[in-house]
Formats: structure tokens, sequence, C-alpha cells
């Protein structure tokens, strides 16, 4: 761990924090991504609906629930936002293939969404939106327990790592190469996933055990959640790790899986209050979460990134056929050691900037050092801009005034 001062940890949180804030989707259209999806939810559960007697609720899990959801590094690329579609019940005939194509069918009675359905997926149904609005949305049907909004109530006061009650939350999805896919009528028999689990586990290492943030975090897990703009380091940290990763394996398929960045970085959290020493920590101990584990079909020794809420699920099964992915994951995690090490050691804004671009994408770090510059020239004409001794770094807090000039230089 690099050593640091308060102020220069104060400071580099401010960088941090605006690069993240950059990575971030807008209000605006996280907004219109909640109208779109709670209007998909309305149209599922009209009144003839064949699916009205099953309370469907559409629901946003995976990064857009977590607060972890970066923009795409080519701004024309679609936002992916992952919904479920939670049925309290289903006719008693109906296997996987009925229950989606139930779903599927009653999208296709509507003209506008029948138009924007893409292919059916091997879980889910995707809807493709209009190019300028620059998202798409993959929504996986499932079936749930009929009191399931108590039991997720319920769950938002377990304690933490109580993983007993966060197992009531598990769902059961629809999956086409499921052998019993087309002829087993049986929930119990089906694919068990645990995403609002998971959501609400994140949501407990975040908050560090603390109740009153936790409670206003959870917010995100419900049906209609409201846009974040106050995020956790642990939610910071895990951003600026995926857009590292982005830069790093751009266009290449083996990359390290945001589930996986994700999962490790939050065992790997100790509660920190700041983004920087967030993720200097997540650095030094993500990797002594992943387990060595015999593998009795292979007869070999396997990688293994549990599941918090699933301990028998491996989030790096694909490791196994794709090898060449776990070798990327060890690179990418000495790299992005490697180059936050650097990073910390700079002092100047302009230096550092500079040193960021080619890690984390020139337009996001440019548009974040431009927030801070932004901050500071107001609080330069305010009188308050201090600068640490020996830091080379401008904050509000210090000890050396600082002169009225453009200190950040010229980054686009």
């Amino acid at each position: 761990m690099i050593n640091m001062n308060t102020e220069q940890v104060k400071q580099f949180d401010s960088i941090f924090n605006a690069l993240s804030e950059s990575l971030d989707i807008t209000e605006t259209q996280y907004e219109a991504a909640v109208r779109s999806y709670r209007a998909v939810g309305d149209w599922l559960a009209k009144a003839d609906s064949v699916l009205v007697s099953y309370n469907p609720i559409i629901r946003a899990q995976g990064s857009f629930m977590l607060g972890t959801m970066i923009r795409p590094l080519n701004e024309q690329d679609d936002l992916d936002i992952d919904l479920v579609c939670e049925l309290t019940g289903k006719g008693a005939s109906w296997t996987q293939y009925d229950l989606k194509h139930k779903v599927g069918n009653r999208l296709k009675d509507h003209e506008t969404y029948k138009r924007m359905l893409d292919e059916e997926g091997r879980r889910c149904w995707t809807l493709k939106y209009a190019q300028e609005s620059n998202y798409h949305m993959d929504i996986l049907p499932c079936l749930v327990a009929k009191d399931y909004k108590t039991v997720m109530e319920r769950s938002f006061s377990a304690s933490l790592g109580a993983i007993r009650e966060l197992d009531n939350l598990a769902i059961r999805i629809t999956d086409k190469e499921s052998a019993n896919y087309r002829y087993d009528p049986s929930p119990e028999n089906w694919m068990k996933s645990n995403p609002f689990g998971y959501g609400i586990w994140f949501i407990q290492r975040a908050t560090a055990g603390d109740r009153q943030k936790m409670m206003l975090l959870a917010e995100s897990v419900r049906a209609v959640p409201k846009y974040q703009s106050n995020k956790t380091p642990l939610q910071r940290a895990v951003q600026i790790l995926k857009r590292h990763r982005d830069i790093m394996f751009a266009g290449d398929e083996d990359k390290p899986v945001s589930i996986i960045i994700t999962t490790l970085a939050a065992k790997a959290y100790q509660g920190e209050g700041s983004i920087t020493e967030a993720l200097q920590t997540i650095l030094i101990h993500m990797d002594k979460y992943i387990l060595n584990e015999f593998d009795p079909q292979s007869g070999k020794t396997i990688k293994k990134v549990e599941n918090p809420v699933n301990p028998e699920e491996n989030f790096a099964d694909k490791w196994i056929e794709h090898p060449k992915r776990q070798d990327n994951f060890y690179k990418w995690l000495e790299k992005v050691r490697k180059d936050l090490s650097l990073i910390l050691q700079l002092r100047g804004m302009h230096v550092i900037a500079e040193s960021m671009m080619p890690r984390f994408g020139r337009q996001a770090v440019s548009q974040g050092f431009d927030s801070l510059a932004e901050k500071a020239r107001s609080l330069r004409e305010s009188g308050t801009m201090k600068m640490a001794a020996g830091s080379g770094i401008l904050g509000s807090a210090g000890s050396v005034s600082a002169k009225a000039h453009h200190f950040f230089g010229n980054h686009e």
C-alpha cells in the first residue's frame, strides 16, 4: 500500500470520484430506462394479459441494480440493462418453455415491442430500443414465491452475512439449454438463481453494516429504484476497475467478467471510507478470495470464485473451458495493481491526468478533470483554495494558499 498523508488521500479521492462520476450513466438515461421497463411491466400485467393473475413485475438486476453500471467505451454502443420478469405462479402444466413463451408472446401482442424484439436468447427476451435511446433490455422470465415482496423486505433487515435469509430470495428461471426445458412443469427442478440475494449481500458489503446507509441503498433493489448520485467507495471502486478492464481488453471476448470483478472486490473491501483506500485494499486482497477446488469431472484442481449467496455456484466455471479467461484475469490484476501504484505516487494534476488517460480512457479522464477544474475555479475565486504542503495536489483544505491560476494544464 502506498504511504500517503490524509490530505493526499483526500485529493486522490476527489480525482477518483470525479473519474467514476464521468463513468456514470446520466440521471436522464437512468430515468428513461426505468420508465421503459415499467411500461413493459404494465403491459404484461394488463387485465387482458394471460399473465395478469400471476402479478408480473419487472425489476432491474445486475450492475443497474448494484449502482456499478458504467457507460460503454464507445458512446454509440448500447447500455445493456438486465431485468427479471417476476411471476408469482404459472399454469399447472407450464414448462420453462411455456412460461418463457407466454412472456414472449405477450410482448409480441404489443406492436411496438414486437418490432423491438430481438431473436430469442438462451434465458431472456431482448428489447432493442430506438437508436437514440442507446440501450437494450434483457428480460429474464422467472418464478418467485407468492410472498416474495414480504421476504425481500425482511431480507433488508437480515444481519450481515445471514446467507440463509438471503437464500429465501432465490428465483427459478427459464433456460432453453436445460435438459428439462420442454417437459418438466415442476419449478423445483428448474435452474435456480438469486440476483436479489446477491444485491442485498453487495449492499451489506458496501455499507459495512451501517444500517441507515444500507436502507438507503436498498432502494435500488425495489421495483422502481431512485437514481443514485452519491455512491459508496465500493461502488466507485468497482466502476473504476471495470473501466480499466474495458480499456485493457477492448473488444476481447475473453476479458475478465464483471461479476467476478464485482464479487472479489466486495469480498476484499474492508469498509474503507475513501475510494483511494478501498482501491488499494481491494487490489491487495481480491485474489485471496479465489479458491482452489478439486473438480471430480476433470480430475484437476480448478479455480473457484464462490457466489456469496449460493456457495455451490462458481462464477469462474468458464475458466475451465476457456483457460485464456483465467490467464487474462491475472494479467489484468497485475497491470491494474501496477497502474494504481504508479498513479498514486505522482504529483501535479496535469501529470496525474496524463498518466490516467491511457489507463481509464481519454474522454472519461478529461471529463472528470474538467469537473474538478470547475470546482477548483469556484474555490479559488472564493479564496478558500489551499494546497497540501509537499503534495502538489490542490484542494479545499491544506496549509499553503494557492494563487488564482489554471493549474490543471491542457489535458484535452
